[in-house]
């Protein structure tokens, strides 16, 4: 059986592994009650390998396959993947700056095709200058050291370089409310600087940038906030497409939503608010002509 191959970084194979272990327990009938009684674990620990959020030992999975009656010849490739679910994406290296579970959302944007965001309060990470992101984190985390602000902000500049990679680059499709162009971080050569930004980057042929003009009519936006929907490469002959996952970034903590049933419903929220958005551009010079 051909399993989607590894992803730099433990992230994707993690998030395969848990998939295929979930569908198995369900194929064979059993709760992760039953699963965890068996296999002397507790429930949370079913969960956080189901969801992806652990690394596993190829001897647990064989334990795991062999209580769900997996057939042999999965055996050894979830066991082969279960050793990629060690591996250390470049990230790590951020680990003493990054939010508990925020590594996961790292991996699978390093391992994205498309990111699709709506944004409603302020500027996606993806498009914050330097001097945007120091002046926001001097105001939401004011208990961070100098060091720990740098730290970030290289971090931030990391992840922003997907966007400008010679070898395919991230397609980046970013949908904003209009207040977003208004709203004051820091000084106003701060917004000055972020909305020049902005106009460089519409000029990417991989970057969207839209708007939803302030006094447009009700669009799904209002009901989901902020969210991204991640999509991933078509992956070679033979093997299955990684499915979608949204990310949500709640008060607190990070949610991943993955069920098809979720990726339709926000995939169709987001067809909706792009459908009630409009270039951005017109507001983003207008906005630079007010600060300056």
């Amino acid at each position: 059986m051909a399993l989607p191959q590894g992803i730099t970084g433990s992230t994707m194979p993690r998030r395969q592994l848990g998939r295929h272990l979930r569908d198995l327990r369900n194929r064979a009938r059993m709760t992760t009650r039953m699963a965890a009684q068996q296999l002397e674990w507790s429930e949370a620990k079913i969960w956080r390998i189901e969801t992806g959020q652990t690394s596993l030992r190829s001897l647990d999975v064989e334990a795991m396959c062999k209580i769900y009656g997996a057939p042999t010849d999965l055996v050894e490739p979830l066991a082969a993947l279960a050793r990629e679910t060690k591996a250390r994406g470049w990230w790590t290296a951020y680990s003493d700056v990054i939010p508990e579970g925020f590594e996961v959302y790292i991996g699978l944007e390093e391992a994205a095709q498309q990111l699709s965001t709506y944004e409603n309060e302020l500027v996606p990470g993806l498009l914050q200058t330097e001097a945007y992101t120091r002046a926001l984190l001097a105001v939401s985390r004011p208990e961070l050291s100098a060091h720990e602000v740098s730290r970030r902000i290289e971090l931030r500049a990391a992840r922003q370089a997907q966007l400008t990679r010679t070898d395919q680059p991230l397609r980046f499709a970013v949908v904003i409310s209009e207040p977003v162009l208004w709203r004051r971080v820091g000084p106003a050569e701060v917004l000055s600087g972020q909305l020049t930004r902005l106009r460089e980057l519409t000029e990417l042929p991989n970057v969207r940038i839209l708007l939803i003009p302030a006094d447009s009519g009700y669009h799904d936006g209002m009901d989901s906030g902020p969210f991204v929907l991640v999509e991933f490469p078509e992956r070679s002959a033979g093997e299955l497409r990684e499915p979608p996952v949204v990310y949500l970034e709640a008060f607190t903590g990070p949610v991943y939503l993955d069920k098809e049933q979720e990726i339709d419903r926000y995939r169709t929220a987001f067809a909706n608010i792009r459908a009630a958005a409009v270039d951005a551009g017109p507001a983003i010079e207008a906005a630079a002509r007010r600060v300056r």
